[in-house]
């Protein structure tokens, strides 16, 4: 089962693969180390939660590096859109990975 990433109006712009994010067309984009996502180059952006991208105002946590690249496997297909979540007063930052 594939664990996608939604832009705050529901739509999935993103999934995940181990511990890398992929856009929806299969290109790295970022990685993960827990809950705390990176740009691929190891820039902090933000925090996942929920299956979103979100800004939990923690600060930045410094870079963690470029992991090189882990390929592209391929489109998972697009789930849909799951409906507008506005998240509990977190910004989404998915733009910032993803753009």
């Amino acid at each position: 089962m594939t664990d996608y990433i939604y832009a705050q109006n529901g739509n999935a712009v993103g999934f995940i693969r181990g511990r890398y994010v992929h856009a929806m067309n299969g290109r790295a984009v970022g990685q993960l180390n827990g809950t705390h996502v990176y740009k691929l180059s190891g820039a902090y952006v933000g925090e996942l939660d929920d299956n979103m991208i979100v800004d939990k105002r923690m600060g930045n946590l410094g870079n963690i590096g470029n992991p090189g690249n882990p390929g592209n496997p391929g489109s998972p297909g697009n789930p849909g859109n799951r409906g507008n979540r506005g998240y509990r007063g977190y910004r989404d930052v998915s733009v910032e990975l993803f753009a």
